[in-house]
């Protein structure tokens, strides 16, 4: 007879975008310790309180109070193989080329924006934090000041002049 298994059992880790910057790192290893020695034992404590009422299958506090453990265990899981495989962004001093890590002064169809070029994890658009794999990170790496790339977004391809390239 198979043993039957929750939902949140049968889910694998997401593959993340292991290329982070340093305070991005320290903010994941604060998380994690605040998740493991405040949230964790508070949570397990709860379970234990709640277990006292007996009769589980009826016990909705108890079952609930279950569930956000088990969810705060896989994202326990989940923030731990992000820091074990993160691959800490250390900018090249070299700014011939767009890198990541680097900001990049461009002139585009809406005028002339600087993005810097990180992970998928941090990206922020609208911040101007751009991914590597965006279809204009991907076109900027490697491009050189005054190269003009091509992104192609949607029905049309727009051209991205590099103005500067920084650290």
């Amino acid at each position: 007879m198979q043993i039957p298994k929750r939902k949140s059992e049968n889910r694998r880790l997401v593959p993340v975008d292991t290329l982070i910057t340093q305070e991005k790192f320290l903010e994941l290893e604060n998380k994690l310790k605040k998740m493991k020695k405040v949230t964790h034992p508070r949570l397990v404590e709860e379970v234990k309180r709640l277990a006292q009422f007996g009769d589980f299958s009826e016990n909705a506090e108890y079952q609930i109070a279950k569930g956000k453990l088990r969810g705060l265990n896989q994202r326990i899981l989940e923030t731990e193989y992000q820091i074990n495989h993160a691959q800490v962004i250390k900018p090249s001093q070299n700014t011939d080329k767009v890198g990541i890590g680097h900001h990049v002064t461009v002139d585009g169809p809406t005028g002339e924006k600087t993005f810097q070029i990180l992970g998928s994890t941090e990206s922020q658009p609208a911040a101007g934090v751009i991914s590597r794999n965006s279809p204009l990170g991907e076109a900027l790496l490697g491009a050189t000041v005054g190269e003009v790339v091509e992104v192609r977004l949607k029905d049309r391809i727009n051209k991205f002049k590099i103005l500067k390239i920084e650290r």
